[in-house]
């Protein structure tokens, strides 16, 4: 569409006559001769013709005047002809006159109204109903006073698939400690040309240099043998060395026999060594798939490959095959070392990922740090103390391994809700370490991809809970603020399932989203 201007510049000429040739002759007037007539004619259209051209440069120079008085009292410092105040800038905008505080959650009102355990019962139920065959139990708290507000069966043992992970994070936490780190050291061995690679307990090591801002990969093997290298050119080391590897840390059968071999073909785990590259996967970002069936060994042979690569320069070679040896007596000479992330910071990626290896691992380290040996019965042993150290009843638990792949542990929803509300409200705030692991509602881990659908989008980036996923089982424990500000947590376990139908993991996601909205004060 044309503007204006354009439009009539368009026109034809017959359509573009002057407007005085349309005024009436004033009386008195002597008329003019048709020369002065045309003349005259000729000059109106011209004026006309350039009449736009002449407002226009009006106007601009009417604008220039102002615009230049402001920007010479910039230049010249008088004040421009606008000598208001200048509009209020938004405090959102304005430079900040100091840093801002971390933000932290604001603690909950404890005055809160509690539900009404009715208005639960009858929003869950509507809700948790299996697709096809099995059953669900479940169990919610309130997590302050731990007044139940929904139970149904919340006793009956059940297999809980990764929900595991829940107890073996308390143990972790409570018997090693938020803040520890496991170290591997290079080792001086029972000769000059002799090192020792000794296992600490870092299944998350990276096979590249050390990145100290992340959790898997936190501690790299090149950087192991760089500075190993370095101290072997300092010591005057020349020729071949040998690679030992200790990882004697951990004893008994490196595979549990509680385990299908199915899951561990599909690499659902993997025989647990103290020693591993990126949880025993092929790669840091392999998630599925076969894994290394002896990670102590594959993550030994990469750190020689790597002293190859830095002994290059320094003088000597790597012999070709890793040895299995224990670290001589006593107190070695330690070469180099690497740390691993903190224990909070694996928690949080073992919650998050539900990474099977690591959780195993976790086992193993809570029975060494309890003085006993790093075996698959002495970590199950040791979780369940801990728990029962931290006040959860244990009594009906069986537990057959510590990540939840073994179809022989029994754990009811209540515990489950009890293990939570000793994480998120409990007197041991050591456990509100594994708190940001839990995956968020349609945001992160496991739960990344749910809570989409108009059903459950009312607890996207609200319900935080662990999941739990095995064939005719199906798992979610976790805490949410419902929406009157009251802090509850919960469990609900699926056996018996009838195995793919998805209607089942649905039905857990509503229950948690039903909490979520549920102000549950009418009866």
């Amino acid at each position: 569409m044309k503007g204006v201007d354009e439009a009539e510049a368009a026109k034809p000429a017959s359509d573009q006559e002057p407007t005085h040739a349309l005024r009436p002759r004033k009386a008195g007037k002597p008329r003019t001769s048709g020369k002065r007539r045309k003349a005259g004619n000729r000059a109106s259209k011209a004026i006309l013709r350039f009449l736009p051209l002449l407002l226009l440069t009006a106007v601009i120079a009417a604008l220039a005047v102002p615009m230049g008085l402001g920007v010479a009292s910039g230049f010249f410092g008088f004040p421009g002809p606008s000598a208001g105040p200048s509009p209020k800038v938004p405090a959102w905008q304005q430079v900040p006159s100091e840093l801002s505080r971390t933000q932290v959650v604001a603690p909950l009102d404890p005055s809160a109204p509690v539900p009404l355990p009715a208005s639960v019962a009858r929003q869950v139920n509507a809700a948790l109903n299996p697709d096809g065959g099995g059953d669900f139990t479940g169990v919610v708290q309130d997590a302050l006073t731990g007044q139940t507000l929904y139970d149904r069966d919340g006793a009956k043992n059940r297999i809980p698939a990764s929900n595991m992970k829940l107890l073996t994070a308390v143990a972790a936490l409570r018997a090693i400690g938020p803040e520890t780190r496991f170290s591997t050291r290079v080792l001086a061995g029972a000769s000059p040309s002799t090192i020792v690679l000794s296992a600490g307990g870092d299944v998350l090591l990276g096979a590249g240099p050390s990145q100290p801002g992340e959790v898997l990969g936190r501690a790299g093997l090149e950087t192991l043998a760089a500075d190993a290298a370095k101290s072997l050119q300092d010591r005057g080391v020349k020729g071949a060395v040998t690679v030992q590897l200790d990882d004697t840390l951990f004893t008994g059968p490196a595979l549990n026999p509680a385990w299908h071999i199915e899951d561990v073909e599909a690499g659902e785990t993997a025989p647990v060594f103290p020693l591993a590259l990126n949880s025993a996967r092929t790669s840091p970002d392999s998630t599925s798939g076969p894994r290394p069936q002896d990670a102590a060994l594959t993550a030994a042979q990469e750190f020689a490959a790597k002293l190859q690569a830095a002994g290059a320069s320094a003088g000597f070679t790597v012999a070709p095959d890793v040895e299995r040896a224990k670290a001589p007596a006593g107190k070695p000479e330690v070469l180099a070392s690497v740390e691993s992330a903190t224990v909070r910071q694996q928690v949080d990626l073992m919650l998050e990922t539900s990474d099977n290896y690591l959780a195993e691992t976790f086992g193993r380290l809570v029975a060494l740090s309890m003085g006993q040996p790093g075996t698959y019965d002495a970590a199950t042993a040791a979780v369940s103390a801990q728990l029962a150290q931290a006040g959860i009843a244990t009594d009906s638990m069986h537990l057959a391994d510590v990540s939840g792949l073994a179809l022989g542990n029994q754990v009811s929803t209540r515990q489950f809700a009890d293990v939570v509300r000793a994480i998120t409200s409990g007197p041991d705030t050591r456990l509100r370490a594994a708190l940001a692991g839990f995956p968020v509602a349609g945001l992160t881990g496991t739960l990344g991809d749910r809570y989409g659908d108009a059903s459950t989008s009312q607890g996207a980036g609200l319900v935080r809970a662990k999941t739990g996923t095995l064939n005719s089982v199906i798992a979610l424990s976790g805490y949410v603020v419902d929406a009157d500000g009251r802090l509850l947590v919960f469990s609900f376990i699926g056996n018996g399932l009838t195995p793919g139908a998805a209607g089942n993991k649905t039905a857990l996601d509503r229950s948690a989203t039903a909490l979520a909205s549920c102000g549950c004060r009418a009866g």
